[in-house]
């Protein structure tokens, strides 16, 4: 029989609260805790933390304070990657970022995603669904990347923006729900 954490990682339904998800929850937040209450000049404790938080981390990761996870342990960035200030991983599923993506302060990502009828919500089981974001991506501030989604390589989503759907190789989104405005040539 799956555990919990199988079962979530999967993206079949789970109980968050069971308790190995808690004490995994629990953890993270620790570990976040800590890596917030760094300073600037503790480049390498903060990227050692970031290591053990992360499942996976490219060269010269750069997370300014404050960041928050779920899990952190489904998190994988590539190299040059950078996150500005307040960003929130809900990462009950794989969180996937390529090479050199930029976020602007508040992006927010979200895998977990709850039943639609309000009986099974009530029930207080969830799903997740993994996101991936290509190589050279740029997301804006205050950027919403929902459940699913996959925001494609020299992508630009746009300040504000929520991405509901994928977003194709070279574009610029925008807009709630985000549509594309232009190719990026």
């Amino acid at each position: 029989m799956p555990t919990e954490t199988e079962r979530m990682l999967a993206g079949d339904p789970y109980d968050p609260s069971a308790p190995e998800l808690v004490a995994d929850r629990a953890r993270a937040r620790d570990l976040a805790r800590r890596y917030n209450a760094t300073s600037e000049a503790a480049e390498r404790h903060r990227e050692t933390l970031l290591r053990r938080l992360f499942d996976e981390v490219g060269d010269d990761p750069v997370v300014h304070p404050t960041f928050r996870c779920d899990y952190g342990y489904t998190v994988a960035v590539g190299d040059d990657f950078f996150a500005n200030y307040g960003c929130v991983f809900l990462d009950a599923n794989a969180v996937t970022f390529g090479d050199r993506c930029m976020l602007g302060p508040g992006v927010q990502v979200y895998t977990s995603t709850h039943p639609l009828d309000p009986e099974e919500r009530a029930a207080g089981r969830e799903r997740a669904e993994p996101v991936s974001v290509g190589d050279d991506v740029w997301i804006g501030g205050n950027a919403v990347l929902n459940p699913g989604v996959r925001v494609g390589d020299g992508a630009v989503v746009g300040s504000g923006a929520v991405v509901t759907d994928d977003v194709p190789d070279r574009v610029v989104v925008g807009g709630n729900p985000a549509r594309v405005i232009r190719e990026i040539e």
